[in-house]
């Protein structure tokens, strides 16, 4: 990699010759303007707007223009000549964690590496660390023009820089957040936890950009006089209305993009009834994962289980009661038999008085 800034790193008192390397690449396609018509090249020329001349780059000079609309050179001798001690040097700050470096503020990455077998020890001294700490350090320099302000940071074995832009360069998010107050129910996170878990951990060694090869294809098509074929994109459908619907539906379509079941709990769209009544909490309790609805089924069951014993226990109990018929029928066996002994007495009885009347 060809270095594009030579200087130090100044670590205490400690210096560490160093040269600047940039650690990231553009890929995007570039274009040039052409006239249609004839094919001939669009180019920008510097012309004076006094003279209406072209003028050179080694009559073009930096300026000032101030408030009032007065124009001020300044030459690139007037800015060597400040007094700039960044100008060669990456001072370090101080150290803080990476999570104290808000994101907003990265800017483009470079790496840094060891100018000369001298400077190896240092080099791999602050790289050490930087790498036990687990802190990254903050540092200014000096880079085309103008001081800026850096992160050092361990990748592999070498030490990164990402440029950091000033604490006052970073906008106040003023009146970018919803005006309304959302209120975000429970059932809707849970869907968007079961969609965010279905969709996984980003590969980020398997991301592409894929504009550019369909640009790429689209080159080497027309190059070769070949038809270029379109392809047909969704429309977009609007707006989506029914967020409970939409975050269902998009748990279904990626489950079903990686070959799993796309079954999806019951969920009731916002606004929408179930006899009569809108979904309120009992329809939004039922939204959540299949390990809500499992643990919903085996309490059914337990349910089920004890009803049916309190029941086999209740029976249990009313059991001897049945044993009141048999006392009654054996009641009645009784009574009948005797009834016939009466009635044979009853006769005797009845004998006994003849005999005496004809007497």
């Amino acid at each position: 990699m060809r270095s594009i800034w030579n200087g130090s790193i100044s670590f205490g008192l400690v210096s560490i010759p160093v040269k600047l390397m940039n650690a990231t690449e553009n890929h995007a396609i570039s274009f040039r303007q052409i006239h249609l018509e004839d094919g001939g090249r669009i180019r920008y020329r510097k012309v004076c707007e006094l003279d209406e001349e072209e003028v050179p780059a080694s009559e073009t000079v930096k300026a000032y223009e101030d408030a009032d609309g007065t124009v001020i050179p300044v030459t690139d001798e007037d800015l060597a000549s400040l007094p700039l001690p960044t100008a060669k040097t990456i001072e370090i700050e101080g150290f803080v964690p990476a999570s104290a470096i808000d994101p907003l503020q990265l800017d483009s990455a470079y790496y840094l590496a060891a100018n000369g077998v001298p400077a190896a020890k240092p080099y791999a001294l602050l790289r050490e660390a930087l790498r036990r700490s687990g802190k990254v350090a903050v540092a200014k320099y000096a880079l085309r023009g103008r001081e800026r302000l850096g992160m050092l940071r361990v990748s592999d074995d070498v030490i990164a820089m990402h440029a950091l832009l000033w604490p006052d360069e970073i906008r106040a998010p003023e009146g970018v957040a919803p005006d309304a107050d959302v209120k975000v129910r429970d059932a809707e996170l849970d869907l968007a936890d079961a969609l965010m878990n279905t969709l996984g951990d980003a590969d980020m060694e398997t991301l592409h950009d894929d504009y550019r090869e369909a640009v790429e294809e689209l080159v080497a098509a027309k190059a070769a006089g070949e038809p270029v074929a379109e392809e047909e994109t969704e429309k977009p459908e609007g707006k989506v209305i029914d967020l409970m619907a939409a975050l269902e539906n998009s748990v279904r379509a990626a489950k079903e993009s990686q070959g799993e079941d796309g079954e999806v709990a019951d969920i009731h769209p916002i606004g929408s009834g179930r006899g009569g009544k809108k979904s309120g909490g009992s329809a939004s309790k039922r939204a959540p994962s299949k390990k809500a609805a499992e643990k919903a089924e085996k309490g059914t069951a337990e349910k089920k289980g004890t009803a049916r014993k309190g029941a086999e226990k209740t029976a249990a109990k009313k059991a001897p009661a049945k044993k009141a018929p048999a006392k009654k029928a054996a009641a009645k066996e009784t009574a009948s038999e005797k009834a016939p002994a009466k009635k044979t007495a009853a006769k005797k009885s009845s004998g006994g008085t003849r005999k005496r009347t004809s007497a």
